[in-house]
């Protein structure tokens, strides 16, 4: 959560210059003697010259008539929070009305002092938002929001309002409040996404400093920073800072193309790079929280990865591109449909899947009960599978796991020295387990840790160490530049491409 209190201000002065012209006599009496016929302007006739011409002149655009536009329907938002049981009089060895008692429930009992139990410690936060209709609903981040015990909003007029809190998502970072009233200004959500090097606003509360307005551009799309399987950030270079999180962030024709929601920052400041939530991901789940509360979405029940060149190449593929599906999840829609490990998935209803997030956005984005159909390659053979969705699990996420684990272990086995892999067969489950990874070795590189299991190695099941040492020869005599290898782990079930050449 956002959390900020007003610093004491600065008020930084600006001298302003003016550049002067000067007209140096000599040159002028130069031109009218080679110029009899040339008589120069006397200075009064100069100046007025110029000012004439400066007339005609462009002013440089501004942004004014758009901020007047559109500040209004940006709103401030404080929330308070509380931690611990609520303070009963019975708890405290104080005289009721005592000055004790009244000290001690204004500011919270102490901690670690027997005889006095916890008291409720109050925290307080401020955010920003905007109001997207005229009977009072507006918008904010999940993360300002959360774990509030009562929210307040203040209009660009001033006035001050109690929020209910309508509903929240916390997969997006989105929620919608809403206050008691009418005829309240708002603004609309873009119907266009916008384009990289746009003009952009973003209005919000920075450390209390409600009704900020600051000016960029937008410098990229569809970034992943890594909040979750549905990223799909606006990045912009309009100064954001704390506070400015559930703002919005404006094109030039004054409606919202994102909501602020994250910033990179090693300093804790503004740097230039801040993360807004697309329009239309907000489109989609406001309705969705007006409407019943909560967002559902739709689920396929795999865990699924990118298809990297290796991955590709180990798998027999023309390019890198679509999901891999590691592991279906126990009686999901994928089992039900006859998805298996290995497969990829490369289109959803005729359209091709970019990358293992683009499908996980997608899916997310239908509806439950929905059919789609979905392209997949199996062995090298494109087939075709009908797949009616279910409802994704407030459990349960859809996972394009890019990050691999890379913690090593230390064991006492050496049966792998040339991947630096110990193995030993599994005892109660199928597979090989690593006993231990050389944390020099390529196994480390890509992510091996003691207590891995390697249930396949170039598309053949293992049991033995033996048997994953004559896969790694079967591969190398076939010319493979990589292996293939199906491993689960703590974390799921993934694919890892092991070059060869490093072994």
């Amino acid at each position: 959560m956002n959390t900020a209190s007003t610093p004491r201000s600065r008020v930084l002065s600006v001298r302003h210059f003016a550049l002067l012209a000067t007209t140096v006599a000599g040159l002028t009496a130069g031109v009218y003697l080679l110029a009899p016929g040339f008589v120069p302007h006397p200075p009064h006739a100069l100046a007025q010259n110029l000012s004439q011409q400066t007339q005609g002149l462009a002013r440089p655009a501004g942004f004014a008539d758009i901020v007047e536009k559109v500040k209004p329907a940006v709103i401030s938002v404080r929330v308070k929070t509380s931690v611990g049981p609520d303070l009963s009089s019975d708890d405290l060895p104080f005289p009721r009305n005592s000055p004790m008692e009244r000290f001690f429930r204004r500011f919270g009992m102490p901690d670690g002092i027997p005889g006095i139990p916890r008291g409720r410690r109050f925290g307080t936060a401020q955010g920003s938002g905007f109001l997207i209709s005229a009977d009072g609903y507006a918008v904010t981040n999940n993360h300002v929001v959360e774990g509030s015990t009562t929210v307040e909003v203040q209009t660009d007029d001033g006035k001050t309002y109690t929020a209910k809190v309508i509903g929240a998502d916390p997969r997006t970072d989105l929620a919608l409040i809403k206050i008691d009233g009418n005829n309240f200004p708002h603004v609309s959500l873009a119907d266009k996404p916008p384009r990289v090097g746009d003009w952009v606003l973003a209005v919000g509360n920075p450390f209390g400093l409600g009704g900020t307005v600051t000016a960029g551009i937008v410098s990229a799309r569809g970034r992943d920073i890594g909040a979750g399987p549905y990223d799909d950030f606006i990045q912009i270079d309009a100064p954001v800072n704390r506070g400015n999180s559930g703002g919005p962030t404006f094109n030039t024709e004054g409606s919202v193309i994102g909501v602020n929601t994250a910033i990179f920052s090693p300093s804790g400041g503004n740097v230039g790079i801040a993360f807004a939530i697309p329009a239309e991901t907000v489109k989609t789940v406001v309705a969705q929280l007006k409407e019943k509360g909560v967002v559902t979405r739709g689920w396929i029940g795999v865990q699924i990865q990118p298809v990297t060149p290796e991955i590709a190449e180990g798998l027999g593929l023309k390019q890198a591109g679509g999901a891999l599906v590691a592991e279906p999840q126990k009686d999901s829609p994928a089992v039900k449909a006859g998805i298996q490990a290995g497969d990829v998935i490369v289109s959803v209803d005729g359209e091709r899947v970019k990358d293992a997030r683009w499908l996980s956005r997608t899916i997310g984005s239908m509806a439950p009960g929905k059919t789609v159909r979905l392209g997949i390659i199996r062995k090298g053979e494109e087939k075709t599978v009908n797949l009616t969705l279910g409802e994704l699990p407030n459990t349960r996420e859809a996972r394009a796991d890019a990050r691999p684990d890379r913690r090593g272990g230390r064991s006492e086995r050496q049966d792998e020295p040339r991947l630096g892999l110990s193995l030993a067969p599994a005892e109660r489950e199928p597979g090989v387990v690593v006993a231990e990874v050389d944390p020099d070795s390529p196994a480390a590189d890509f992510g091996f840790r003691a207590g891995d299991v390697i249930l396949e190695v170039g598309g053949k099941t293992v049991s033995t160490p033996e048997d994953v040492r004559k896969a790694l020869a079967a591969a190398r005599s076939e010319g493979k530049r990589s292996v293939l290898m199906r491993v689960k782990s703590e974390q799921g079930t993934r694919y890892v491409a092991v070059p060869l050449g490093r072994a």
